[in-house]
């Protein structure tokens, strides 16, 4: 794991340490009893199964992935594994990868669904075989045993209230359009409720898509109808669910001539702070992933050895297909050209020098950042 990796996995809020903490104290603490859907006791020599949805947002790779694998180690001593697939955005992949860790006979799974009703099966089948499973940034249907994510509705609200605060009294002068992410998607239904829930009433919505996979060049495709059916001095801003998504909305804008329109984001992408920082994308959603992902960790540790989630999940959520779920929701900050000194860079995200970069470095210069 490079220097950037190793800092952003330490570097979380106090709270982020306080539930490390209480966790790690579960996963050594013998006299712990077991939790009902766990396994039998295991010792540190455990096998954790990791399926994570896609490959394209850079955050599962960069981030996610190399943090829930330093989490385990550390909580097992050195001795747990960590067993990774990567469904590139096909649930009938990830259905046959979960497949494979039941027949490998991992001792739990943490599950970042492609599509939350697609996998339902799969973790009954995992659960038919013993294995715990935690639903890890998305609920899971199905019996999972534990689920951590960060606050989507709230995710949405911010994104709404940053929208609203960019606009100003241009808010009534125009409409927005909002870029929702795929259906098959939970957190992008919570988003979107949020979203609605501070933007209905205060602006008028011309159009309104969900993306189909998230994917960037949708989004393109999609603003470019908004554009043409809406008419480009009739536009005041518009509602991104993510960061990439953005990405090929700001290409559609600028193609159009539009220019000074805010634009919102989330999981605060490299590209995506280099276009807060020169002005083309008004915000994103800064979502502290070592926490998540320390969690997801502890989670998957405490149930692969048997041991109660008390001490980790101090929530309860409700899925489709199961109540009062052990949850730990993980609070999220809005990012501006404010505040990036004070969040992914002082949590070591990023360096001045990576955002700062080439192209970037007069608008940094601007911006008190270089």
């Amino acid at each position: 794991m490079n220097t950037r990796m190793r800092r952003a996995a330490v570097a979380v809020a106090a709270g982020a340490m306080a539930v490390s903490l209480a966790a790690c104290g579960s996963a050594k603490e013998s006299g712990d009893k077991a939790d009902s859907s766990g396994s039998a006791k295991k010792g540190d020599d455990i096998k954790v199964g990791l399926l994570l949805p896609e490959n394209a947002t850079a955050r599962y790779e960069k981030f996610d992935r190399p943090l829930i694998e330093k989490k385990v180690k550390e909580l097992t001593d050195g001795k747990g594994e960590v067993v990774y697939a990567n469904a590139k955005q096909d649930a009938s992949t990830q259905n046959q990868q979960v497949d494979t860790m039941v027949t490998n006979k991992v001792d739990v799974l943490i599950v970042d669904a492609v599509d939350s009703k697609a996998i339902a099966g799969s973790v009954k089948k995992a659960k038919d075989a013993g294995i715990p499973v935690v639903a890890y940034d998305r609920l899971a249907e199905g019996p999972i045993d534990a689920y951590t994510s960060f606050d989507n509705v709230t995710v949405g609200k911010t994104q709404g209230e940053a929208l609203l605060k960019a606009l100003g009294g241009k808010a009534k002068d125009g409409q927005i359009v909002m870029m929702n992410g795929s259906s098959t998607d939970p957190n992008a239904a919570q988003f979107k409720q949020g979203a609605h829930s501070v933007l209905d009433g205060k602006v008028k919505i011309g159009r309104e898509y969900d993306t189909k996979e998230w994917k960037p060049e949708n989004a393109n495709a999609n603003m470019e109808g908004a554009i043409s059916a809406l008419g480009k001095d009739k536009i005041v801003g518009v509602y991104s669910a993510n960061d990439g998504m953005a990405g090929g909305i700001i290409t559609a804008l600028k193609a159009a001539g539009i220019a000074d329109v805010p634009v919102t984001g989330q999981d605060a992408e490299l590209a995506g702070v280099q276009r807060i920082v020169t002005g083309e994308q008004y915000m994103s959603v800064y979502k502290p992933y070592p926490q998540e992902a320390d969690v997801a960790a502890e989670m998957a540790v405490a149930l692969a050895q048997g041991k109660s989630l008390d001490s980790i999940a101090k929530d309860k959520v409700d899925s489709p297909t199961n109540k009062a779920v052990p949850s730990v929701l993980v609070p999220v900050v809005s990012l501006t050209k404010d505040n990036i000194k004070d969040t992914v860079i002082k949590d070591g995200i990023y360096t001045v020098n990576e955002i700062c970069a080439g192209k970037f470095k007069a608008a940094c210069d601007k911006a008190g950042l270089s």
